[in-house]
């Protein structure tokens, strides 16, 4: 027998009577309790908690947006318009508030990183945070990210630190993953970030997290300083972070250390040998030699940067990967930078967030908690994190939820971040926000590049200046924009174009591109940037007044007013208003400018003079006024 349809009821329901006695007093108990007065809501709420709220069923909420054409299940967010509407057909006046202020709280605990100096100054890695306790602060282990062209052996000098043989279990010895991983040297713990080239380093600084102490840049003594060399080069210096170079196999035969050394100062790197403050260190990672002297440089220079945290506070870290795991589910790599995340503690972690079911350390094994500088996987995140997202330790679930969906109307409001135009820096350099513009430069050919370099570098001044973070020639592509977009630079080019990679990013990444063919153009335009008048306020100067005594034609060239200058001065190639007994005739401007016979720049109250005028109509007794448009405070 087929089951029965169910077909709704029709009519009116029929009133049931009200239990009397003990049965209605426990449904009276159990009954939610109703609110009195306006209801404070969130911008955005779940079915369940906003039942709770108002102190109703969830069938009834669900019911009321059905009623509305929304169809929502218990766990899903409503936004406070749909909430307002129906907890007015419920009966319940609404105000929006409530997880706004929580929301406010993380977005403002975004900026508690502070970093040394301002821009110009050294962005810098986070160091403290403001917050943290001074009484508490412990000096804690230098993170390190491994850099370098590929096949130069970075995979193979962290295997040689870690006594591993990661390499040898990738496809082709190419790194496949982003990882971290921890040594220890001389009783020192050293934490390393493993990266494929320099795409993570710059994800990560692109959405503002800045985790690396210090940069080993990894050159082959064989090969010499390659194309992503330069690259990884261009974003630690833009990232204002210590480098130290390490000239791998140079236990090969055909090995020449002091040929990259030549390479790197060709791209300003100057090591010490050469009266530099760069480290460079000979390794080969086959042979496991130099690996200690590597060590030892990467600690003296993490002394001197005297690295703390404050481990008694609740972790703050950044996401370095993460992956779905069949086994686990979602799976992250976070570096706790300040505190201790611990095993069931609630964390908001970008557009998502979870209770910490598990922590597995860079060996693999479980443990209960993590404190500053350590690299962690992290099991119970409700979605995948991005790298580069800020995890933090929060109260309850629901401020986490509420943290993921206000960085969820941030993300679908501006992609996730926000990136400067020149305009933007022109006018923060006019308020004496930055002291550098800092600039990514493209040119056709590398004959232009010198001279483009020089007419820029000229533009610069006592209080501002431009930074070239990368320059060459060819085609704008990807790993420029990606620069600049990490370093909140603009990209200028010079008879140049965007290649396909590089159009996506720009749509991607919302980077200001300027492409010139006039060379004076592009230097006009840097040159307002840094002045501040990039988009500059015009106001309107009057200049003079002249009365017409005579009208001269003047064949070809039109008609010229011989004039009376009866104020102020009348200036060649200004602007020009022409009046009939008080009524303007004409918006024009001064084409020539006549004393008898010779031309000049300008004429004086109480001196006649010739005006010509881009205009037709000009009769005896007619006034010209001289105005200038001329910026604003100027």
């Amino acid at each position: 027998m087929p089951p029965r349809r169910y077909r709704p009821r029709r009519g009116p329901r029929p009133q049931r009577k009200r239990t009397g006695g003990a049965a209605a007093a426990l449904l009276e108990a159990q009954a939610p309790v109703r609110p009195a007065g306006p209801i404070e809501l969130p911008s955005s709420i779940a079915v369940k908690d906003f039942a709770e709220t108002l102190g109703v069923s969830i069938a009834e909420i669900i019911n009321v947006l059905i009623r509305n054409g929304i169809f929502a299940t218990v766990n899903q967010a409503i936004d406070f318009d749909t909430a307002s509407l129906v907890a007015a057909e419920l009966g319940f006046e609404a105000t929006e508030g409530g997880a706004a202020e929580r929301a406010a709280a993380v977005a403002a605990s975004e900026q508690d990183l502070v970093t040394p100096g301002g821009p110009g100054e050294g962005e810098g890695k986070p160091t403290l945070w403001t917050d943290d306790d001074p009484t508490k602060l412990v000096t804690r282990a230098p993170i390190v990210t491994v850099m370098g062209h590929v096949d130069h052996g970075k995979t193979s000098l962290l295997d040689a630190v870690r006594e591993t043989k990661v390499a040898s279990g990738e496809s082709g010895g190419i790194t496949q993953h982003i990882g971290a991983s921890e040594v220890v040297h001389n009783g020192k713990r050293i934490v390393f970030l493993d990266t494929p080239g320099h795409e993570a380093f710059t994800a990560m600084r692109a959405r503002g997290a800045q985790v690396t102490d210090i940069a080993i840049i990894v050159v082959a003594a064989d090969d010499g300083v390659m194309p992503q060399t330069k690259e990884a080069i261009d974003h630690v210096r833009a990232a204002r972070v210590p480098m130290i170079v390490a000239i791998n196999k140079v236990d090969k035969p055909d090995a020449n250390p002091d040929r990259v050394k030549q390479e790197l100062a060709d791209n300003k790197v100057l090591i010490e040998e050469y009266g530099g403050d760069v480290i460079a260190v000979p390794v080969s990672a086959k042979q496991r030699t130099g690996i200690d002297d590597l060590m030892e440089m990467v600690l003296l220079v993490a002394d001197l940067q005297d690295l703390k945290a404050n481990p008694e506070r609740d972790a703050i870290g950044t996401i370095v990967e993460s992956k779905v795991d069949k086994g686990r589910g979602n799976v992250a790599t976070v570096l706790v930078q300040t505190g201790t995340l611990k095993v069931g503690q609630v964390v908001s972690v970008g557009r998502t967030w979870g209770r910490v079911r598990a922590l597995n350390n860079a060996a693999g094994k479980r443990v209960k908690e993590a404190g500053p500088a350590s690299a962690v996987e992290i099991i119970g995140l409700q979605g995948l994190p991005e790298a580069g997202d800020i995890l933090r330790v929060v109260s309850d679930e629901k401020t986490a939820r509420d943290a993921g969906e206000a960085a969820d109307r941030v993300a679908a409001g501006a992609d996730g971040q926000k990136v400067s135009s020149l305009e933007d820096i022109s006018a923060q350099i006019k308020d004496s926000e930055v002291a550098e513009l800092r600039v990514v430069l493209k040119t056709d050919v590398q004959g232009s590049l010198g001279a483009i370099r020089h007419s820029v570098e000229r533009l610069n001044t006592a209080e501002v200046r431009i930074n070239i973070l990368r320059e060459g020639a060819g085609d704008i592509n990807e790993s420029d924009i990606n620069l600049a977009s990490a370093s909140d630079a603009v990209v200028i080019g010079f008879n140049t174009k965007l290649d396909a990679g590089a159009q996506r990013s720009v749509e991607a990444t919302g980077v200001d591109v300027r492409i010139y063919d006039v060379i004076y153009k592009l230097t006009d335009d840097i040159g307002q940037a840094l002045q501040g008048l990039l988009t500059p306020k015009l106001i309107e100067q009057v200049e003079g007044h002249a009365e017409v005594r005579m009208v001269i034609k003047a064949g070809r060239a039109g008609n010229v007013a011989g004039s009376y200058v009866t104020d102020g001065r009348i200036v060649r190639g200004g602007q020009a208003r022409l009046f009939r007994a008080g009524q303007l005739l004409a918006d024009t401007r001064i084409t020539s400018l006549k004393r008898f016979k010779d031309d000049v720049r300008e004429v004086a109250t109480g001196f006649e003079c010739g005006i010509g005028l881009d205009a037709d109509d000009i009769a005896e007794g007619d006034v010209i006024e001289c105005y200038q448009m001329v910026t604003e405070g100027a």
